[in-house]
């Protein structure tokens, strides 16, 4: 008797696996479906804004530049949080879609680094799955 397929769905945090140390190693890049919230620092990391910007500019110019340019999707000035603009398949604009990869890991945003471990909709949790379902 065959043991049921678990379907992983990004957006349902019970349905995600308990992280443990390795499991990024064969993962197929489940969590860079999610909408990825940033700060302004991280933007600068990416290159998207130049420190002298960042600086002197305010943060709803910045973010109307970006919105314009179609690398954020959306802003939020109580938080000061920006939403990364993703692709129509819903993946990161960072990801290669054929190695399923970061592209600019070593400048990733902090919200990348701290996942899952602490930046999740659930701590200590992923929506890691080799048959994951993603919404697209």
């Amino acid at each position: 008797m065959r043991s049921p397929i678990a379907i992983v769905d990004v957006d349902r945090p019970d349905t995600w696996t308990r992280y443990r140390a390795g499991l990024c190693a064969t993962c197929a890049a489940n969590c860079c479906t999610m909408p990825l919230e940033v700060q302004l620092s991280d933007l600068v990391r990416l290159g998207l804004v130049d420190a002298f910007e960042a600086e002197h500019e305010a943060l709803r110019r910045i973010a109307k530049r970006l919105e314009k340019a179609r690398l954020i999707d959306h802003f939020n000035h109580k938080h000061a949080l920006f939403t990364l603009a993703r692709r129509a398949s819903g993946d990161c604009q960072f990801l290669d879609a054929q190695t399923r990869r970061c592209t600019v890991y070593d400048q990733r945003p902090d919200t990348c680094r701290l996942h899952p471990q602490k930046k999740s909709p659930k701590p200590g949790w992923c929506p890691y799955g080799a048959q994951a379902q993603t919404r697209r």
